[in-house]
């Protein structure tokens, strides 16, 4: 009896270690954009923060050496604001975001040889895209014949 349960507990021992270093082997470090035309670029997490607003708009703040900003800019030189992009963050799913620029980061006081760039992400706020229609902030603009008109 007691060697049947030495043997169980070996087994469930095994399989907890088992499990646990499954867990921690299986998320990436990194943060996965990839463009439509199937081009990609890889961001180390350690560097990265986000921050996301309730209107689903995301600010990535990433700091890092000079060179790896520069191919960060060339990735997204030919991006057009609004343009639909995969992101997969620690190879947990692709969801789709939508580009709305890139910005110098300000007010961190960094060495010479790191940069701080703040990508602008927005990710539709629900998943139904017929419901992901603006609602507020339209513009107000009428052309001159609409207004002499009322």
């Amino acid at each position: 009896m007691i060697h049947i349960l030495r043997l169980h507990v070996h087994a469930v021992s095994f399989a907890i270690s088992d499990s646990d270093s499954m867990l921690n082997n299986e998320l990436a470090d990194n943060i996965k954009l990839t463009l439509k035309n199937g081009e990609s670029i890889d961001l180390d997490q350690k560097r990265v923060k986000i921050r996301e607003n309730e209107n689903g708009l995301m600010a990535i703040s990433y700091v890092a050496p000079f060179f790896e900003t520069m191919d960060l800019e060339n990735f997204f030189d030919e991006v057009l604001t609004s343009e639909e992009l995969s992101m997969n963050i620690a190879d947990t799913g692709d969801f789709t975001v939508r580009f709305r620029g890139m910005v110098d980061g300000k007010g961190k006081e960094l060495p010479e040889s790191l940069s701080h760039k703040i990508i602008l992400l927005q990710e539709p706020v629900n998943l139904d895209p017929r419901e992901n229609i603006q609602l507020t902030g339209f513009s107000r603009f009428r052309l001159r014949d609409e207004i002499s008109e009322n």
